[in-house]
């Protein structure tokens, strides 16, 4: 697994993973809220990480070269 994500991108993904968790868990109520949460997870763990699986089915990157 090879970084494909510069650092723009992976505080977007964390900003709205927080976004997307806080509300799913403290503003949404029941299953709709739960569900809000898990979908959150997902720009939390690529943003963590730097890889996106999606972006190597694209050929995407945004990663600099050092």
């Amino acid at each position: 697994m090879k970084a494909n994500e510069g650092v723009p991108d992976r505080v977007i993904r964390l900003l709205l993973a927080a976004v997307l968790i806080g509300v799913g868990l403290g503003v949404v109520r029941g299953p709709a809220g739960i569900a809000m949460a898990a979908v959150g997870a997902i720009p939390l763990l690529t943003g963590a990480t730097g890889f996106c699986p999606l972006y190597v089915l694209l050929g995407i990157n945004t990663r600099r070269s050092s």
